[in-house]
């Protein structure tokens, strides 16, 4: 591991990448891949913390663990190869719990959380207000921030079963110890985008249900790494679009998918931009930072405050000033706005077949292209009359909602954002009848929907191929943006057409010892 450079030595740059056409998740969703790192240090599954036997997991969960039994034997000799240290958790009897306000333990999905920033102790929280869900461990390369939040969770969980003692979350520097503890069902990994793609391959192989905030993915195949390994070890997958479990936005997309605007020529979005990079000074790392496991597969930088503020309370970085590190505003933030443009326009098994930067000067707006003559543009935060095309009965004082979208049809428009905020043009659009939407799931509750969909082993409101999908969308705009011309886009083949330096950007290197 090279820490003398921006990069390690086994791949220079991504600029130097050659274009892949043999590499094993190089196809559209591959059913197989290679996993994952060659670390030297090993994880034991021998942990003596006992939350349920399982006899006592809920019943589909233990289901779905023993028809993959074979797996899991595989996973675990994965697993063995990665680590020699334990870490071993407090002692907890199954009925411990039992007898307070959660679930009996036949009842109850054991959840551990990876990455406690901003985003992470939003998911704590909603994971402590269910019965029927045990979070036992977390796990964050920042000390500060794994004690702060085992602390939170032996709280909550000592005053609602009246055990001012209560000691049974274990905290975790490396998240590959907690993936290797047979007694968690599931894990939310809220770790930064750098890390999704490997920390959800491994703990697919881990026989883990997962749920992963978005981005999803760094690149393009990291996204179908993504869904090869979901697919084949039969995993129950949650993207972090929490957009598909709210009521207006199933009322928008159910609107434009049964006709009530006609035909959709032109969706508008907003948080435009991909992002810079700029180079930081170096500074010394903190006492209690994992730096080295903070990066992981990225290239290596210095350590500076800017990126990790240790110490503090977390807030959600959009990575718009280091481009190893994410995608920016589109990735981050018009991500949202993309899932549930693909989700209207049925697109969740496709995609966009041109992209079209504004630096080309064919376009004022970054502008997506799909099949039937529909464009999609990402614009400011209000359309200007002297650059944009202005809908009739459009004001143009009117801000785009953030994280919504403006749905332009032949006969009217429809504008849906957060918290109950819809408005159509004509207002009779809004009174036509739910007829075409099929809802497969509950609306209201993201983290319910997964929960349930663990039990059931049903399908989760926003799958992996979905979820990939969408953040495949920001994909393609940032490296439109970055390449500075307008691109082709195959959405079945997973490829550009006809630009090899585009295509480079497909995939980044990932530094020693994690690969997929």
């Amino acid at each position: 591991m090279c820490k003398n450079s921006k990069h390690c030595a086994r791949s220079d740059s991504v600029a130097a990448l050659p274009a892949c056409n043999h590499h094993p998740i190089c196809s559209p969703f591959p059913k197989s891949l290679h996993l994952i790192s060659r670390s030297p240090h090993l994880i034991s599954n021998r942990h003596t913390l006992h939350r349920h036997t399982p006899q006592q997991r809920p019943t589909a969960v233990r289901r779905a663990r023993h028809s993959h039994a074979s797996r899991r034997v595989t996973r675990r000799q994965v697993l063995g190869r990665l680590a020699a240290g334990i870490v071993v958790p407090s002692i907890v009897a199954p009925s411990a719990l039992g007898a307070g306000l959660l679930a009996p333990p036949s009842e109850r999905i054991v959840v551990g959380l990876i990455g406690i920033g901003a985003m992470g102790q939003g998911h704590l929280a909603h994971l402590l207000k269910y019965d029927d869900v045990q979070v036992a461990a977390v796990c964050d390369v920042d000390r500060w921030r794994r004690q702060n939040a085992q602390r939170t969770v032996e709280q909550t969980y000592a005053a609602r079963t009246g055990d001012g003692g209560f000691r049974g979350c274990s905290a975790y520097n490396d998240f590959r110890e907690l993936l290797g503890r047979d007694d968690i069902d599931a894990v939310l990994i809220a770790t930064g985008d750098r890390w999704h793609a490997v920390t959800t391959v491994m703990a697919a192989q881990a026989g883990k249900d997962i749920y992963c905030e978005k981005p999803i993915s760094l690149t393009v195949r990291e996204a179908q790494a993504m869904v090869a390994a979901v697919q084949r070890y039969s995993r129950v997958f949650q993207g972090g679009f929490q957009q598909r479990s709210t009521p207006e936005f199933h009322r928008a997309c159910q609107l434009v998918q049964q006709g009530a605007i006609g035909k959709v020529e032109l969706v508008y979005v907003t948080f435009p931009g991909a992002n810079g990079d700029v180079e930081l000074p170096p500074e010394p790392v903190p006492d209690g930072l994992d730096w080295d496991l903070w990066l992981g597969p990225a290239p290596y930088r210095p350590y500076n405050q800017r990126f990790h503020p240790y110490g503090k309370p977390p807030r959600v970085v959009p990575w718009d000033f280091c481009r190893d590190f994410g995608g920016g505003n589109l990735a981050s933030n018009a991500v949202h706005s993309f899932d549930i443009v693909q989700w209207a326009l049925g697109m969740d098994d496709s995609g966009p077949v041109e992209v079209i930067p504004p630096e080309t000067d064919q376009v004022p707006l970054l502008t997506y292209k799909y099949t039937g003559d529909v464009m999609l543009q990402v614009a400011p935060w209000r359309l200007d009359p002297q650059k944009h095309h202005i809908p009739k009965g459009w004001d143009p004082n009117t801000a785009i909602s953030a994280f919504g979208a403006v749905y332009v049809g032949q006969h009217g428009w429809i504008h849906v954002g957060r918290q109950g905020f819809l408005t159509a043009y004509p207002a009779d659009v809004l009174k036509q009848e739910d007829r075409s939407l099929a809802r497969t799931h509950s609306v209201h509750d993201h983290h319910r929907n997964w929960l349930d969909c663990i039990r059931s082993r049903g399908r989760t409101a926003s799958t992996v191929q979905s979820a990939a999908r969408s953040t495949i969308v920001a994909h393609l705009g940032c490296v439109a943006h970055w390449t500075g011309r307008a691109l082709r886009w195959d959405p079945q083949k997973m490829e550009f057409t006809g630009d090899q330096q585009a295509s480079r950007w497909l995939w980044r290197p990932m530094r020693e010892p994690w690969t997929l």
